[in-house]
């Protein structure tokens, strides 16, 4: 993630706070990114450096209308700074830190077979015990597994899949030999 990106984020997490407008602006800002993420034109909109960064605000500001203030300046500005095309990198970035502050911990559980909500929900809850964070996370199913289970938070990986046991077994076999 780019510093740039980074700052407006904490910028606009900071104005909020102040403003005690956390929750709406995240509202906002998840409901401008899906719309961002489903129209292509938008996308290429924003994107365009040979229209003027005036013409985009003022295409926002007619977008958004009723949209919390604090959220159309602050798209506004990056518009006006030439940042709009990068507005989704920023909502990233945006999430990330709204999830660190708020404790919650991003991770994805790949199993072998899919999982029931029971079963899914009995591991995440183990997880937010062992962690003291809340967890949300995202299921996968990878056959190649086996059996077991790969749990990836961030660059964390613990590999409790009968591959990745066999494949350990395989590596201190053949450094023994």
């Amino acid at each position: 993630m780019a510093v740039a990106q980074r700052v407006y984020a904490e910028a606009l997490l900071e104005a909020a706070r102040k403003k005690g407008r956390v929750d709406s602006v995240r509202r906002e800002f998840d409901e401008f990114a899906a719309a961002l993420e489903a129209s292509e034109a938008l996308r290429h909109f924003l994107a365009n450096p040979q229209i003027e960064s005036q013409t985009k605000g003022a295409a926002l500001g007619d977008l958004l209308g009723d949209a919390d203030e604090l959220f159309v300046n602050f798209l506004r500005l990056l518009a006006e700074k030439d940042r709009i095309g990068e507005v989704e990198q920023v909502h990233e970035e945006w999430t990330r830190l709204l999830a660190r502050e708020e404790r919650v911990l991003e991770l994805e559980l790949t199993t072998a077979v899919e999982l029931s909500d029971e079963e899914a929900d009995r591991i995440v809850k183990d997880i937010e015990e062992a962690s003291g964070r809340r967890v949300e996370a995202t299921r996968v199913v990878d056959p190649d597994l086996i059996g077991g289970l790969v749990v990836q938070a961030g660059s964390v990986r613990l590999d409790a899949s009968v591959r990745g046991r066999l494949e350990q077994l395989r590596s201190e076999l053949t450094a023994t030999t």
